[in-house]
C-alpha cells in the first residue's frame, strides 16, 4: 500500500515496546488515549480482584480439605459477619461506581458536538463508504483528513444499518437509513488507519472496509486543491433547491407564506403543537420527506412530500446549501 509522502505506516508504532507487542491498535486521538487508560485500569483492578479471590479460594480448599484434622465448628457472629460483608462489598461498589462515572464522562465527550469542525458527509451503501468534503471532493472507501483538526462526520445510509468503526481512534457509531448521525474526532498522529463497517449489513459485509489517511495540514490543503471538483455540495444543493421549486416558497421574497430558510439552520423552531425543535440536518431531512410531521407554528401544511423523488445524497446537498444560507446570513466564511 502506497502512502503519501512524509508518512509512515501507523501500525509500526512510535516506540520499541509498541512495535514488539501491539496489544491494541495505535492510539491516534486524545479520545483513544482516554479509552485505553480506562480499559487498563478496569483490566488491572478486575484482575487484582480475580487473583485475590483465587488465592483465598485456593487457601480455603487446602486448609479445609477433606480429611484435614481441623476444627470446623467455628462460627462468626452475626454482627461480625455483617461487617465482613459490608467491608468487601463497599470498596467493590465504589470502584465500579468510579468506572461508571469515567465511562459516562468519556461517552458524553465522544458525542458532544464540537465547535467549528471540518464537516464531511458520509454515505453508507452496500458495500462501500462514500465521503464528500466541504469543497465537493469525493472519495470511495478512503478518507483523507488533516492532523490536529476537529473533523465531524455527518453520516447516513441509503439501504440498511451500517456502522463506522475506526479502531485507532477508538470510535464507532451506527449509521441508520432515514436519519443523520454524527461522530467527531481529532487525529493527532500521522498515518493510515483501518476503517470498518461494524454492523452486519449483508453478504458483502466483510468487504465493506476502507482506510483513513491522516495528513499534515499543508499536505491536506494541497490534496484538496488537486481534486477535480466541478461544484461544491452547497452549489449542487442550490441547483436542486431551484429545480424542485423550493425557492418559489422558501425565499424571503416569496409570495407564498412559507418559512424563510435564510439563517434558520441551527436555530430553535416553534412548532404548531407547542413544542420546539432545532433546525439541524435531521429536522431539515424530515421536513423534506415528511413535511406533515413537524409543522412550523403559523404555517399551514401545504408542502408536498419529496419521499421517493429525491435521494439521500441530494438531501445532503440541499442541507449543505441551507447551511450556506445560514453562513451568508451571519456573514461567516
Amino acid at each position: 500500500m502506497m502512502l503519501p509522502a512524509g508518512q509512515t505506516p501507523a501500525y509500526l508504532g512510535d516506540d520499541l515496546g509498541r512495535t514488539i507487542v501491539q496489544f491494541l491498535p495505535p492510539a491516534a486521538t486524545p479520545m483513544a488515549h482516554s479509552v485505553d487508560t480506562l480499559f487498563f485500569w478496569m483490566v488491572g483492578i478486575c484482575g487484582l480482584v480475580a487473583m485475590t479471590l483465587t488465592v483465598v479460594i485456593g487457601f480455603l480448599m487446602i486448609r479445609y480439605r477433606r480429611g484435614k484434622k481441623i476444627n470446623r465448628d467455628f462460627h462468626v457472629s452475626k454482627k461480625r459477619e455483617l461487617w465482613i460483608e459490608f467491608g468487601w462489598s463497599l470498596p467493590v461498589f465504589l470502584a465500579f461506581l468510579a468506572f461508571f462515572y469515567a465511562g459516562a464522562n468519556l461517552y458524553v465527550k465522544a458525542f458532544s458536538r464540537p465547535a467549528d469542525p471540518i464537516r464531511i458527509d458520509v454515505t453508507g451503501k452496500q458495500w462501500m463508504w462514500k465521503f464528500e468534503h466541504p469543497n465537493g471532493a469525493r472519495e470511495i472507501d478512503t478518507l483523507h483528513i488533516p492532523i490536529d483538526r476537529i473533523v465531524e462526520l455527518d453520516m447516513t445510509s441509503v439501504d440498511v444499518i451500517h456502522d463506522v468503526d475506526i479502531p485507532a481512534f477508538r470510535i464507532k457509531h451506527d449509521v441508520l437509513p432515514g436519519t443523520h448521525m454524527f461522530l467527531w474526532f481529532r487525529a493527532t498522529r500521522l498515518g493510515t488507519y483501518h476503517l470498518y463497517c461494524n454492523q452486519f449489513c449483508g453478504l458483502g459485509h466483510s468487504k465493506m472496509r476502507g482506510e483513513v489517511i491522516v495528513m499534515k495540514q499543508t499536505a491536506y490543503a494541497d490534496w484538496l486543491n488537486d481534486q477535480q471538483v466541478p461544484d461544491s455540495p452547497a452549489e449542487k444543493g442550490a441547483a436542486l433547491f431551484r429545480a424542485h421549486g423550493c425557492s418559489g416558497c422558501h425565499m424571503g421574497n416569496s409570495a407564498i407564506h412559507a418559512p424563510d430558510l435564510a439563517g434558520i439552520y441551527g436555530k430553535p423552531v416553534p412548532l404548531a403543537n407547542g413544542t420546539m425543535k432545532i433546525a439541524d440536518a435531521a429536522y431539515i431531512r424530515d421536513s423534506i420527506l415528511f413535511p406533515s410531521k413537524d409543522i412550523a407554528a403559523g404555517y399551514r401544511n401545504d408542502m408536498p412530500s419529496f419521499r421517493g423523488k429525491i435521494g439521500e445524497g441530494e438531501i445532503q446537498e440541499i442541507i449543505s446549501y441551507i447551511k450556506k444560507l445560514h453562513r451568508d446570513y451571519r456573514n461567516e466564511p
